[in-house]
C-alpha cells in the first residue's frame, strides 16, 4: 500500500512539489504529478507544499477500527510530539479520550525512545563505528538506503522508538495489537515494511478527525513526571540531550532538514567526517516540524517549549532488552533509474533550447537545480521538456513575434493608462516611425487620436473595422480596437487600406469624368442636331419662297 497518493482532479501542474522535493522523486506525465515509490523518502514535503491538496496521506482510521473490533487489546503508542500538537493536553488527557474510542491503553513512544537511546549509548561505548548515524527517522534511513548505500555501515542498527516501544508492548501484554499515532508519513511505510511490530499508523490529523466525528473533547491535563527525559526526542538535538555522551573520542552533532542531511552524508562519503555520532532528522525542527504538524500546526518555538516544559530530567524506568532484540537490519533499496550517457543528455539539452553552456540558466523553475539534471530527468521519464519556463517563454515569444512580424496589419498594444507596450513593424510603417523605442512607454496620444481607445476602455465595447483617414500620415486604415479585461490590455489592429482607397477614388474619378464626357457629347450632339434642324428649316423656307416666286412668274406669263 502506498502511503502518499495523488488526487488527479486537484493537480494543477504547478511543479511546486518537485521544486520542494529534496530527492526529485516526482514524475510528470499528462500534466499530472506522480510520486515515484522506489525513489521517495516519504519526507512529506510534497504533501505540505501542495496548494491544491492533490497529495493525500493514506488514512488508516478504518484499519484501526477493524483492530478495535477484535477481541485483542489494542494499545496506542503516542509520539512525544503530541504535547505540541494538542495544546495543554498531557498523556492522561489523551488516554481518557482514546479509551473512549475503544483502545485498551495509551502509552508514550518516549518509553521506546529510552530503550533506543540506551542502545546508542552502548554503540558509542563500544566504539562500534567511526561514524554513527541515528536510525530513529525512517526518512533518513530511506535516504541512505536509496541514495547513499555505501554509508549503510554507519547507520545505527537499532529499532526506531516506535518499533522498540511496540515490541515492548507486545512483550508485556499478551496478544496486544499496536497503533502508533504521530506527525509522520514515513512511519506508515516503516510499519508496513517491518511487519508484525506495528499494526496500524495514524497521523495526528487522522486522530483529530476521528475524535471530532465521535464528539470526544480532549481534556487539558498535564501530570508532572520527572522520569520522562526521552520526551525531548522530537526536538532538534533531543536524542543527544537524553544520552550520556561520555566517550570523549566522539563529537556529537544534531542535523535537521533533508538538505542538511544530504550535505552531511556527502561529507561522510567523501571521507571528511570521523569520530562522530550524528543525530539526523529529515524534518526541519525534527519531529515537531513533521509534515502533518507543519501543515496544520506549525509553530516551532511554541512547540519546542511545549515539549521542553513537559519533559522530565531523568529517564523512564524501563527493562532494557538483551540478546539483540532491538537490532535492526537495513538493506539497499535499488532505485532502478537508468543513467543516460553524455550524448543523450546533450541532445536533450538541445531540444530544451540549451545549445551552449550560457543558455543553461539553472533558474530552478522546473524544480531541478540545473538544466542538466532536468535533461537527465526527461531521459528517465520523470520530466517533460515543456516544464522549462524559459524554454516555454522563448517559444511563446518567438511564436507571437513571428505572427506580429509577418502580419501585414499594424499591431499596437496599450496598457490601461493608454501607454504603448508593444508595436510591430507594420504599425511603425503606418505611423511613420523608425524604431519601437520612439513610442514604447509613451501615451498613444503622441501618434493617434485616443478617443476610440478611451471609449473601448470605458465601455468594454470593441470597435471593429472602422475606416478612418489619418491625415497626419496620409493613410487610410480599417481600425479594430478590443479590450482584454483578463490581461488589462488594449489591442489596436490597423489594416492599411490606403492603396485600396486610392484605387477606389481613382475609379470614382474616372467614372465622374466619363459621365461628364458623355454629358458633353450628348449636349454637343443635341446642339448640332438643333443647328442642323435650324439650318434645314431656313433652307426649306427659302426654297419655298423661291418656288412660289417661280410659280407666280410662270403664271403671269
Amino acid at each position: 500500500m502506498e502511503c502518499l497518493t495523488l488526487k488527479k482532479s486537484n493537480c494543477k501542474n504547478c511543479y511546486k512539489c518537485i521544486r520542494h522535493c529534496p530527492v526529485k522523486s516526482i514524475r510528470f506525465s499528462g500534466n499530472q504529478a506522480y510520486i515515484i515509490g522506489n525513489e521517495c523518502i516519504l519526507c512529506g514535503q510534497c504533501f505540505v507544499v501542495c496548494p491544491q491538496d492533490a497529495k493525500q496521506i493514506v488514512d488508516e482510521t478504518e484499519k484501526a477500527k477493524v483492530l478495535l473490533q477484535s477481541n485483542d487489546p489494542v494499545v496506542v503508542s503516542l509520539a512525544p510530539s503530541f504535547v505540541a500538537n494538542y495544546d495543554g493536553v498531557g498523556i492522561e488527557g489523551m488516554r481518557d479520550a482514546l479509551k473512549k474510542l475503544g483502545f485498551y491503553d495509551v502509552e508514550e513512544t518516549a518509553i521506546g525512545a529510552t530503550l533506543v537511546k540506551n542502545e546508542y549509548d552502548n554503540l558509542i561505548r563500544n566504539e562500534k563505528s567511526d561514524v554513527i548515524i541515528s536510525s530513529c527517522c525512517h526518512s533518513v534511513n530511506l535516504l541512505i538506503q536509496k541514495y547513499y548505500p555505501a554509508l549503510l555501515e554507519y547507520l545505527a542498527d537499532v529499532l526506531s522508538p516506535m518499533q522498540a516501544h511496540c515490541t515492548d508492548i507486545k512483550k508485556r501484554i499478551p496478544n496486544a495489537k499496536t497503533v502508533f499515532i504521530g506527525p509522520c508519513v514515513a512511519k506508515k511505510d516503516e510499519a508496513q515494511h517491518y511487519e508484525g511490530i506495528v499494526d496500524a499508523v495514524l497521523t495526528f490529523d487522522e486522530l483529530t478527525a476521528w475524535l471530532k466525528a465521535e464528539k470526544i473533547v480532549l481534556e487539558k491535563k498535564k501530570e508532572p513526571n520527572e522520569k520522562s527525559r526521552a520526551r525531548f526526542f522530537p526536538t532538534v538535538g533531543g536524542i543527544l540531550k537524553t544520552m550520556k555522551l561520555d566517550n570523549p573520542k566522539y563529537d556529537y552533532i544534531a542535523i535537521d532538514g533533508v538538505e542538511n542531511c544530504i550535505a552531511a552524508l556527502k561529507d561522510i562519503e567523501a571521507g571528511n567526517v570521523h569520530n562522530c555520532f550524528i543525530e539526523m532528522s529529515a524534518c526541519t525542527g525534527s519531529c515537531i516540524g513533521g509534515p502533518v504538524m507543519e501543515k496544520f500546526h506549525r509553530s516551532p518555538v511554541k512547540d519546542y517549549l511545549s515539549v521542553s516544559d513537559y519533559a522530565g530530567k531523568s529517564d523512564f524506568e524501563v527493562s532494557q532488552p538483551t540478546g539483540g532484540e532491538l537490532e535492526k537490519h537495513f538493506e539497499i533499496i535499488d532505485r532502478r533509474a537508468k543513467v543516460p550517457d553524455e550524448y543523450e543528455i546533450t541532445e536533450t539539452l538541445h531540444q530544451m533550447g540549451k545549445m551552449k553552456p550560457e543558455d543553461e540558466l539553472n533558474c530552478g523553475s522546473c524544480g531541478y537545480d540545473t538544466c542538466r539534471e532536468k535533461a537527465i530527468a526527461i531521459l528517465q521519464g520523470k520530466a517533460e521538456i515543456s516544464m522549462c519556463l524559459p524554454f516555454l517563454k522563448d517559444k511563446a515569444e518567438n511564436f507571437s513575434d513571428t505572427i506580429a512580424r509577418n502580419t501585414p496589419n499594424g499591431l499596437l498594444v496599450l496598457n490601461e493608462k493608454l501607454e504603448v507596450q508593444q508595436v510591430n513593424q507594420a504599425a511603425l510603417k503606418i505611423l511613420n516611425l523608425r524604431n519601437p523605442s520612439d513610442i514604447l512607454g509613451d501615451h498613444v496620444v503622441r501618434v493617434l487620436d485616443p478617443a476610440d481607445f478611451i471609449s473601448v476602455l470605458s465601455t468594454g465595447k470593441a470597435v471593429r473595422d472602422k475606416r478612418e483617414y489619418l491625415a497626419e500620415y496620409e493613410r487610410y486604415v480599417d481600425k479594430t480596437i478590443v479590450y482584454d479585461k483578463e490581461y488589462r490590455l488594449i489591442l489596436g489592429i490597423f489594416r492599411d487600406v490606403t492603396e485600396e482607397e486610392t484605387q477606389r477614388e481613382k475609379k470614382e474619378s474616372i467614372s465622374r469624368q466619363t459621365v461628364e464626357i458623355a454629358d458633353n457629347v450628348v449636349d454637343r450632339q443635341m446642339r448640332i442636331v438643333q443647328e442642323i434642324a435650324s439650318l434645314l428649316g431656313e433652307t426649306a423656307a427659302e426654297t419655298k419662297i423661291a418656288l412660289t416666286k417661280l410659280k407666280e412668274s410662270i403664271g403671269n406669263e
